[in-house]
């Protein structure tokens, strides 16, 4: 069954958008007939998103640190002026800098928190009121991760702060289920992005090793044997977007071939 204007009409902001699994979800609901607000600090890629999305259904929020409570508040007044009150809000935007935990600096490991933690909360605590007021349907999705679901060695920031989005959805969720909101994470494993490719770069610079064996370490975890696909993450949220999925609430969906089996 085609899934086609099932989110016609419907304002979604999503953050981070500029590249990988934020232009992956955009596309996605665009198709389904959302109005899509792509959030993110630079222009530039976000520029290339929109240029992919139908005429008249995208807007440009450009420098939107999430880690700012006022550059949230500013990009959001601007997305309000252009598509009305947010329904769907997507928190995507993350950073997932490596360090052996004696080497991650209190800078580091605030810089990972703020980013993939707070900036949720940031962001989240300014869109709520306008989630509220669409009450049944509207929908706060988190990308989180299977960093949020179980442990990686030399990412302990980055672990924690997905643990800490795992633990926020499940609140929220309870404290929204009579609302109609619904709130659920998306967990993907090492996904073919760009972020993924700089963590490849990094090692192959430091350990020597070709791009063949660095990629053969990511894709040992997946008993599929590869990287997940940002298509593969964004139709995910396009389930948890639409009308099906009005009872899915406080979950963390894992998409990473097996390599995380939540239960």
């Amino acid at each position: 069954m085609s899934t086609a204007d099932n989110l016609a009409g419907r304002h979604t902001l999503i953050t981070g958008a500029g590249g990988g699994i934020g232009a992956a979800i955009a596309l996605a609901l665009a198709g389904d007939g959302a109005n899509v607000t792509l959030a993110g600090r630079r222009r530039e890629p976000l520029d290339a998103v929109a240029a992919q999305l139908p005429p008249g259904r995208a807007f440009i929020a450009d420098g939107v640190d999430v880690t700012d409570a006022d550059a949230v508040a500013a990009g959001l007044a601007r997305a309000n002026a252009a598509f009305g009150p947010v329904s769907i809000l997507i928190n995507n935007a993350g950073a997932a800098p490596s360090a052996p935990f004696h080497r991650t600096t209190p800078e580091l490991w605030q810089q990972t928190i703020a980013t993939n933690l707070t900036g949720i909360y940031l962001v989240t605590q300014a869109v709520l009121p306008q989630l509220r007021e669409y009450g049944e349907g509207a929908r706060l999705i988190n990308i989180a991760s299977t960093a949020g679901l179980t442990g990686y060695a030399y990412v302990s920031a980055y672990v924690a702060a997905k643990h800490g989005v795992v633990g926020l959805t499940r609140s929220l969720a309870l404290e929204l289920a009579r609302t109609g909101i619904t709130v659920n994470a998306v967990c993907p494993g090492y996904t073919d992005t760009a972020l993924v490719g700089r963590s490849l770069d990094t090692i192959t610079e430091k350990s020597g090793r070709s791009r063949e064996e660095a990629l053969a370490e990511f894709t040992k975890s997946n008993p599929q044997g590869r990287l997940v696909q940002p298509q593969e993450v964004a139709d995910t949220v396009r389930w948890l977007a639409g009308p099906g999925a009005s009872s899915i609430t406080g979950q963390a969906i894992v998409v990473a071939g097996g390599e995380v089996m939540a239960g």
